[in-house]
């Protein structure tokens, strides 16, 4: 890397609003306005809502930039000019509207994400020098609510894009589930499924059944649960996406959170890919940092179910997560993936399938409800994919990715992310376009409804 490329990066990144930049697995919204203060329910009362995060103004905005707005929007939100200054002053986005708000406890929502990027990446971003539908997403939800005994609920979710090949449950090459659903090639569009499961709950334990995403690792697949457009090694090539099975949750404490369950193997709809036990804890050591374990044990991916001379991959892998608050705009997030895994399905002893390990490091800072700015870095090893399927060039290699990129918030429902990345590679081990480093400016729009 040379330093004329650093500095051409820091001039180009500029920041977006981060709202909420903590990735939830199951539940990807972008949280635009927090509420003030906490508010409990007691059994019976009607749901617990956010109070208006500003006083409203009944004069408006304030003439001009400078003055930003005089405690909040009217029902007509500030203009562009005024959204523009929450680089240096307020910004008003006011409430994001809603397509089918709320029935019976049920939600129904959606987003879809447009993007750009000026050269291919082997992980989702794969369709260089063109306009992208990544993501069109419909989603139904009821949360199981345990307070005043047993609660049911569940979701469903739709995709439609260009990422939607990385989302089917491909960790069973038969085209079953929604694996079969493509058009346009391997690095086509097509259809997905990515979460189908009920849940039931009671008091503070849940337990969720049927296809559901994972809890390992920071990022997720959902465009709205990302600061950044583009995605780490290590999301892409060490951790599952979904699991079928059971996962249980119970909340101990305020500060503590459990995770325990059976899955069938990575990536798998229906069918058995393998036994897996899935758990992990998040635990909030201080009121400004928070600890996360994740970890799946077992048989990853079972080939031989599939009925061909595949091989059973199976060990450990594993998710650490720290975030700390370095001040109240500044987040700082470091995350390690570990993953080993072998197959002894050869007679001649245990033979190394798939070894990495990962360190991803986050700095991002909120300036505004309308922009935040951000950066990550990421070293990715593997040790060795020799038979590893699906991975490019399999070997040992060391990689390396930084990103700098924003979020900027023109409405409550829009956000747009532009970002600047370089990639470089010892080894060549990814194959990457133009040779063992590349530079890729992407910029992708997520407007939710």
């Amino acid at each position: 890397m040379k330093l004329s490329k650093l500095a051409l990066v820091a001039a180009l990144a500029c920041g977006t609003y981060a709202g909420n930049v903590f990735a939830d697995q199951s539940n990807n919204d972008i949280q635009l306005v927090s509420c003030i203060g906490d508010k409990a329910c007691d059994c019976g009362e009607p749901a617990c809502g956010c109070e208006a995060a500003m006083p409203s103004c009944d004069s408006g905005c304030a003439a001009g930039c400078d003055g930003g707005c005089d405690g909040g929007c009217d029902s007509s939100g500030c203009g562009v000019g005024s959204c523009l200054s929450g680089l240096t002053g307020d910004c008003c986005l006011g409430d994001p509207y809603t397509l089918f708000g709320e029935h019976n406890g049920w939600t129904a929502g959606g987003w879809v994400s447009l993007g750009y990027h000026s050269a291919a990446l082997p992980i989702f971003n794969d369709r260089p020098d063109e306009l992208n539908l990544h993501q069109a997403w419909l989603y139904a939800e009821k949360v199981a609510d345990g307070s005043c005994g047993v609660g049911f609920g569940g979701r469903i979710d739709y995709l439609y894009g260009i990422d939607a090949q990385n989302t089917q449950a491909f960790g069973i090459g038969n085209d079953h589930w929604d694996n079969g659903f493509d058009n346009g090639g391997p690095n086509g569009y097509g259809h997905a499924i990515p979460q189908l499961y009920g849940e039931v709950a009671y008091g503070d334990l849940s337990v969720k059944l049927g296809h559901f995403y994972t809890i390992i690792g920071w990022e997720v697949v959902g465009a709205t649960g990302n600061f950044f457009y583009s995605h780490a090694y290590t999301f892409n090539y060490s951790e599952p996406f979904t699991h079928t099975g059971a996962l249980a949750t119970y909340k101990a404490s305020d500060d503590l959170t459990v995770w325990g369950g059976y899955t069938m193997g990575y990536d798998s709809g229906f069918e058995d890919n393998g036994d897996n036990f899935l758990g992990g804890f998040s635990l909030g050591l201080t009121d400004k940092l928070t600890l996360i374990y994740a970890t799946t044990i077992g048989v990853f991916d079972d080939d031989v179910l599939d009925n061909n001379a595949g091989i059973r991959e199976q060990g450990y892998m594993h998710s650490i997560v720290a975030t700390y608050a370095l001040t109240d705009s500044i987040q700082y997030i470091i995350q390690n993936d570990i993953r080993s895994t072998e197959t002894n399905d050869f007679g001649i002893g245990n033979q190394q399938v798939f070894d990495s390990f990962g360190i991803n490091q986050y700095l991002i800072k909120t300036i505004s409800d309308c922009w935040a700015v951000g950066g990550r870095f990421e070293y990715w090893n593997v040790e060795s994919a020799a038979i590893a399927g699906g991975i490019p060039n399999a070997g040992d290699s060391d990689i390396y990715a930084l990103t700098l990129g924003a979020n900027y918030k023109p409405h409550a429902n829009v956000v747009v992310r532009p970002e600047i990345r370089w990639d470089w590679d010892d080894d060549q081990y990814i194959g990457l376009e133009d040779g063992d480093d590349q530079t890729t400016f992407g910029v992708d729009t997520v407007i939710t409804f």
